[in-house]
């Protein structure tokens, strides 16, 4: 079965995007979103990363 990267439509704080790639991934949530927060606190390639996804990935149908 393959494997789609989508934006999470029920597991979503803002945009869905850590909830999607937590599923992707099959890891907790928390833990992509800890990372996120981290990459944001490190330098504005992490917030430019988000932004990007947000628009690219598509929702879960």
């Amino acid at each position: 079965m393959e494997r789609k990267l989508y934006r999470s439509r029920t597991d979503r704080k803002i945009w869905g995007v850590c909830g999607g790639l937590a599923k992707y991934f099959d890891i907790d949530p928390t833990i992509v979103r800890v990372v996120a927060v981290a990459s944001l606190f490190a330098g504005s390639l992490g917030f430019w990363i988000y932004i990007i996804m947000a628009v690219v990935v598509p929702n879960e149908s």
